[in-house]
């Protein structure tokens, strides 16, 4: 089953979500960039700070999911947004800046899309990534530890689910390819609220494909212990639910054409 995403759920925690991004923007040394890509937009709410920092700048905002592009199409003007699959995009001619936020881990084998990825950036350019690393938290598995039990795992057998790696993988890979290499990791301590906030963030993306693989008369049972698991391992304080989340960050820019 191919999943879809809900843009309204994905901007639940819109503010936190895009702190990261805001984190990796700053990092990037571009002055007077002419074409700006945004790969893995979602619903282009990120986007539009690329069109504040380069305003001379053709925004371009591309993400695989129709209903992200929609939403972003609705919202923003400034920034020319599309339907398309980053392991096939090729531009016209190369752009000065290519950022990619949090849509790398959705891409198996992705390392291996570096050097076409990086390939796509004109001489002097900068190629800007973030990506979950969390995996390993109960957020995640938790939800993998539930999808391998009966009656579920006929469903979820082979869904999607994001990975990633340290950033000192990254670094090596974009080194070898001749980039000034930015790498690092932060991990975020998100408070959150309301009711069962954890499944919330989840829902809206690394568990959706998931719940998505669920018939309809399994998927609230599934999601009913989901909740009880996540709740025992994220208990509520007075002040809210900490939510821990490290992010891994890359900012490469490439070789000025005078240093080829």
């Amino acid at each position: 089953m191919t999943h879809t995403w809900d843009p309204d759920r994905y901007l639940t925690y819109a503010d936190e979500r895009g702190r990261p991004f805001v984190d990796l923007l700053t990092r990037i040394g571009a002055t007077a960039p002419r074409t700006v890509v945004d790969l893995g937009c979602g619903p282009g709410n990120l986007t539009a700070l690329l069109a504040d920092r380069w305003p001379d700048a053709d925004v371009v905002g591309l993400d695989s999911s129709p209903e992200m592009i929609a939403s972003a199409r609705a919202t923003e003007p400034r920034v020319a947004f599309d339907v398309a699959d980053l392991r096939s995009w090729a531009p016209p001619e190369r752009v000065d800046v290519l950022v990619s936020n949090a849509t790398l881990q959705w891409v198996p084998g992705h390392l291996d899309l570096l050097p076409a990825l990086v390939g796509q950036v004109a001489p002097g350019g900068w190629f800007a990534f973030q990506v979950p690393g969390n995996f390993d938290e109960p957020s995640h598995t938790i939800r993998d530890e539930l999808a391998a039990e009966a009656p579920y795992a006929e469903h979820t057998a082979g869904v999607a689910v994001p990975s990633s790696h340290d950033p000192a993988v990254y670094l090596d890979v974009l080194a070898g390819l001749g980039c000034r290499v930015d790498a690092w990791e932060t991990t975020y301590l998100h408070l959150l609220t309301g009711p069962d906030p954890v499944f919330t963030w989840v829902s809206g993306t690394g568990a959706r494909p998931t719940l998505q693989a669920l018939p309809d008369d399994l998927r609230p049972g599934f999601e009913a212990e989901f909740k009880r698991r996540l709740a025992a391992a994220y208990p509520e304080h007075a002040y809210g639910v900490v939510l821990p989340f490290r992010r891994v960050f890359v900012v490469a820019q490439l070789a000025s054409s005078r240093d080829f």
